[in-house]
């Protein structure tokens, strides 16, 4: 025979939500990506200002932030040292300040959300761009899409443990900041947000979309006052006409 329940159970007791409902943790959470958005947008901005940066430095010898390529240095034996150089500096940022600076940044982004509870460091945030920065303006063969997923995964992350939200909202704002940070870099909020999805989230819910949504829409309105309305890749050859 059941034991009868005390009349507090029914009353503290809370309604599991369904796989497509929301409560108000969804707006603050949506709130909170603002301010994520916003974050991964400035270290968008700072990410492409270091590369050039670094290309400068490197190739040019000149201190400067103003956006150039390295397809016009003159080469010369540069061109083997400059990769050697920059790689080593890598390799020593690595060994002593983060092993997560690792690799491409969305497989690293995806083991801290499996794996270690959507946490990344400080360090993570601050080393990951300069270290990618270096890489990438000493000649590697990289992009930026990685490294501002990391970056912008680890603003989200750093900013719900300031809260301590639990580890499924640690994730929406890590993927939220995630997706802000491509958006910023490439101007391709909708790419971001179902790369997000598909690669981060592992579902389609709500509560946890709707905040990537806001992430991605702030970094997307960010855009044309830090980095420019252009492309990023923009074509400049000439159009073959058919008759």
């Amino acid at each position: 025979m059941a034991q009868p329940q005390p009349m507090g159970a029914f009353i503290t007791r809370q309604p599991r939500l369904a796989d497509h409902s929301a409560d108000r943790r969804m707006i603050l959470l949506a709130v909170l990506a603002l301010v994520v958005g916003t974050g991964s947008a400035g270290a968008a901005w700072v990410l492409l200002k270091l590369i050039a940066l670094v290309i400068n430095l490197a190739w040019y010898g000149r201190i400067s932030a103003d956006s150039t390529s390295i397809a016009d240095a003159a080469g010369g034996v540069g061109t083997v040292l400059i990769p050697v150089i920059g790689s080593l500096l890598i390799g020593l940022m690595a060994r002593y300040g983060s092993p997560k600076i690792r690799g491409h940044g969305i497989p690293e982004a995806i083991e801290a959300i499996l794996y270690g509870q959507s946490r990344l460091s400080l360090k993570v945030a601050l080393l990951k761009p300069l270290s990618s920065a270096i890489s990438i303006g000493s000649g590697g063969p990289f992009g930026a899409e990685g490294p501002i997923i990391m970056t912008g995964g680890a603003i989200g992350s750093l900013f719900a443990q300031c809260f301590k939200l639990s580890g499924a909202e640690r994730k929406t704002l890590l993927v939220a900041g995630a997706a802000a940070g491509m958006t910023a870099i490439f101007g391709t909020p909708v790419a971001a947000m179902l790369l997000a999805i598909e690669v981060m989230l592992f579902e389609w819910k709500p509560r946890s979309f709707v905040p990537v949504v806001a992430g991605a829409l702030t970094a997307s309105a960010w855009r044309p006052l830090l980095i420019g309305t252009g492309p990023l890749f923009p074509f400049a050859g000439a159009v073959p006409a058919y008759a």
